[in-house]
C-alpha cells in the first residue's frame, strides 16, 4: 500500500508518499518526500509569523503535493489512504493541511488517517532505520518540544517527561538572536560551535527533582528546563561593556551547545536504565544537531545499547515521517472522519 502524507504544522509545507514494503523489520520505504521551506520568508522577523506561514501553505500546498505524487511516480489511484498532521502546531497552518487532505481524500475516496505531529517524528526513527529493539526510550528535541518518551509495543507512546519552559530548539533560537546571528539559529550555534572552547563559560545546568504542577502524573527527575541557561548568557553578554569579539561568540556558543547537549543526553539514558530499555533514539529537528549526534553514538557505545537517528532531512518537519504514522495507525483501523479539525494543542 501507499499513503499520501501532509505536513503544514508550522512554516514547513511537505508532502511525500511512503510505500509499505512487505518487510516486519523495515516495513515501509519513502518514494518521494518534498518539502518547500518557507525559512527566507521568515527570517527577516527573526522568527515565524503565523499569518505569513499560513498564507504560504495556502500557496504552496497544491504544487507540493503535485510534486510528490510526481516525484513518487504515483497516481491518485494507486494511494490507500490519506495522511495529514491534525496537530500540534500552529492553528493557521494546519488548517491548510486538514483541509487539503479531507478534500483530497473525499474526492478520490480514500480513507484519511489524522496523525500526531510528535508521532510522526518519532516513526521517522523507524522509517530511517526499521523496527527498533523495544522496549525504547525516545527524545523528540525540536524548536517547539522537548520530550521523552517510552515505546513498549508499536505505536504506543508514554509520555516520561517534558521541558518545564524553553524547547531545546527555542533556545538555540532565542540564544541566537540575543548574539545577532540571524534564524534559524540552531544550524548557526552548531557551525560557529565547532570552532569554539566548550569550557569558556561557567553556565548553570538545571536539574528538576520536584513533579510538574501542571503534569502532576509525571515524577519531574527527567524534565527539561532551558530558561535558566537562556537567561545566563543574556546576563553575561549585558555585563559587557564592549561588543561581543568573534572569539567570545564561538565560545559563548560552544559552551551554550555543550550544556544543552550533556543535558538532553544524560536525561535519556537516565530514562533509558530506569525502564530497562533495549535502545534509545532521538528524533526532531534538533536531531540534526552534529554534536548531539555524535555524543549519542558515543554513549550509546560505551553504554552498550543501540541508539537510532534519523536521516538530516527526516530529522526536521517532513510530510514522509507523517505518512509512515499513518501507515501505523491505517493498519491498527484508526482512520478519522469527516469532522476532523485542526487541534493546536494535541497530546500525545
Amino acid at each position: 500500500m501507499r499513503i499520501l502524507g501532509i505536513e503544514t504544522s508550522c512554516d514547513e509545507t511537505s508532502a511525500a508518499v511512503v510505500e509499505e514494503t512487505g518487510d516486519s523489520a523495515a516495513p515501509w520505504q519513502v518514494r518521494s518526500n518534498v518539502i518547500a521551506s518557507q525559512a527566507p520568508i521568515h527570517r527577516e522577523w527573526g522568527g515565524v509569523v503565523p499569518e505569513l506561514a499560513s498564507r504560504q501553505h495556502v500557496r504552496d500546498i497544491c504544487g507540493v503535493v503535485d510534486l510528490a505524487l510526481q516525484q513518487g511516480r504515483t497516481l491518485w489511484r494507486d494511494l490507500g489512504a490519506v495522511a495529514v498532521t491534525q496537530g500540534p502546531g500552529l492553528v493557521g497552518s494546519l488548517l491548510v493541511g486538514v483541509s487539503f487532505a479531507k478534500a483530497a481524500a473525499a474526492a478520490a475516496g480514500l480513507p484519511l488517517v489524522a496523525v500526531h505531529h510528535l508521532a510522526g517524528h518519532i516513526e521517522s526513527l523507524v522509517l530511517q532505520n526499521g523496527e527498533l529493539p523495544l522496549p525504547a526510550v525516545v527524545l523528540v528535541v525540536s524548536g517547539g518540544h522537548t520530550s521523552l518518551y517510552l515505546l513498549e509495543r508499536p505505536g504506543d507512546y508514554r509520555l516520561l517527561s517534558r521541558t518545564r519552559d524553553d524547547a531545546a530548539g527555542e533556545a538555540y533560537d532565542k540564544v541566537a538572536k540575543l548574539l545577532g546571528l540571524g534564524y534559524p539559529g540552531g544550524p548557526i550555534v552548531d557551525r560557529l560551535a565547532a570552532a569554539g572552547n566548550d569550557r569558556a563559560l561557567r553556565l548553570p545546568a538545571t536539574r528538576l527533582t520536584h513533579r510538574d504542577r501542571n503534569a502532576p502524573d509525571l515524577k519531574g527527575d527527567l524534565d527539561f528546563s532551558f530558561s535558566g541557561l537562556k537567561t545566563a548568557i543574556l546576563r553575561h553578554v549585558r555585563a559587557r561593556e564592549a561588543a561581543l569579539s568573534e572569539r567570545e561568540i564561538v565560545d559563548i556558543c560552544a559552551t551554550f551547545q555543550r550544556v544543552v547537549v550533556e543535558a538532553l543526553i544524560n536525561r535519556l539514558f537516565d530514562a533509558a536504565r530506569r525502564f530497562g530499555a533495549k535502545s534509545v533514539g532521538v528524533a526532531g529537528g534538533v536531531s540534526a544537531n552534529s554534536r548531539l549526534r555524535a555524543d549519542l553514538q558515543d554513549h550509546g557505545r560505551r553504554r552498550e545499547i543501540p541508539t537510532f537517528l534519523p536521516s538530516l532531512t527526516l530529522s526536521t518537519d517532513n510530510a514522509a515521517m507523517i505518512a509512515a504514522a499513518g501507515l501505523r495507525k491505517l493498519r491498527a483501523g484508526l482512520t478519522a472522519g469527516a469532522d476532523l479539525n485542526a487541534d493546536p494543542a494535541l497530546t500525545l
